[in-house]
């Protein structure tokens, strides 16, 4: 008998009689504290995953056609259900509210607007940065060819996406500022339209609206994130689901991390399937997704650096209604990063 057995049963023959129920009472307390908490645990485990995603959520789009993720989930008896939503904000809001459990990826500054709105989420996943996937744009025949003589010219952007956010480090490093400019906030289908029709001096834009645009009009590249906006997109689930759905949510990473390495690998046959889905080309999917990183891994605090920057300067800009800490933001780290 081991020394430690030899220990413990001296123990327990030194103990009252009283002494010795109440160490056994303590056990019993503590395996039936353990067993309730495991029965909560799976009782309390979801059987579904309310999936948001926009039209442009590549990764999700690509999982949503093939079914590998239903697959991957049928062993956990999670049934999964797909919600579309016309951008990134409204998809936030319908986490924050609980309508949905989970996010598709959104551009990096939404989640700066939803935590300054106090909304609860906490962080999945990220997109490697794809700076060159947003641009500012110029038709063909412009004859502007710096950020400086963006000038007392007409921009159109979208109020909060990344493509504003590049706008304003665009201009900042040109040494001017958005007063300087005449910003159109607009959708980026009513962007699209304005420029191809002459009505803007320059549209700021992302895949594959960009893309688009480049192959329909021929429009020029004025200045892309490379050096200014790294562009990372973020996947994002509520408090509630992040402690709840650890093995769902397992599963979710690890197909978007596969799902990312397969579009990167297989370009044509990944263009064909998004192709259909955006009325796009498949050529022209192609170009947009070569510029797009679609790798996912992990979020750290010390990766979510740029996204303080972020806040800061749409504060400064009167933007944000209040200051952003990004270390305040939750983070959910999978089993296998």
């Amino acid at each position: 008998m081991s020394s430690a057995r030899h220990s413990l049963f001296r123990r327990l023959r030194s103990m009252s009689l009283s002494g010795l129920y109440r160490h056994l009472a303590a056990g019993l307390a503590l395996t039936l504290t353990l067993a309730l908490a495991t029965a909560a645990a799976a009782a309390d485990a979801p059987t579904k995953v309310r999936i948001g995603y926009q039209r442009s959520s590549t990764l999700i789009t690509v999982l949503k056609t093939n079914g590998t993720l239903e697959k991957a989930l049928e062993p956990l008896g999670v049934e999964v259900t797909w919600h579309e939503f016309t951008s990134g904000l409204p998809l936030l809001e319908a986490v924050n509210v609980g309508a949905i459990d989970f996010s598709a990826d959104v551009a990096d500054t939404v989640p700066v607007f939803a935590q300054a709105a106090g909304a609860k989420l906490v962080y999945v996943a990220e997109e490697a940065p794809s700076p060159s996937a947003q641009a500012i744009l110029v038709p063909a025949n412009s004859p502007i060819t710096t950020v400086e003589q963006l000038k007392g010219k007409k921009v159109g952007v979208t109020k909060g996406a990344g493509s504003h956010y590049l706008l304003l480090v665009a201009l900042a490093k040109a040494g001017l500022s958005i007063r300087d400019i005449t910003p159109a906030y607009l959708t980026p289908a009513d962007a699209r339209a304005a420029f191809v029709s002459g009505n803007l001096d320059a549209w700021v834009a992302w895949d594959p609206f960009l893309a688009s645009t480049q192959a329909q009009s021929g429009a020029r590249v004025l200045a892309d994130g490379t050096g200014l906006a790294n562009y990372k997109r973020y996947y994002l689930t509520t408090e509630d689901f992040s402690k709840r759905g650890g093995k769902v949510l397992d599963v979710l990473f690890e197909r978007l991390k596969a799902t990312g390495e397969w579009v990167k690998a297989n370009p044509s046959p990944a263009a064909e399937i998004l192709a259909g889905l955006w009325g796009i080309d498949a050529p022209t999917v192609e170009k947009a997704n070569a510029r797009r990183s679609y790798k996912v891994g992990p979020v750290t605090r010390a990766g979510l650096a740029e996204q303080q920057k972020i806040a800061d300067v749409f504060f400064a800009e009167g933007v944000l209604p209040k200051k952003v800490d990004a270390s305040d933001a939750a983070i959910w780290a999978p089993a296998t990063p």
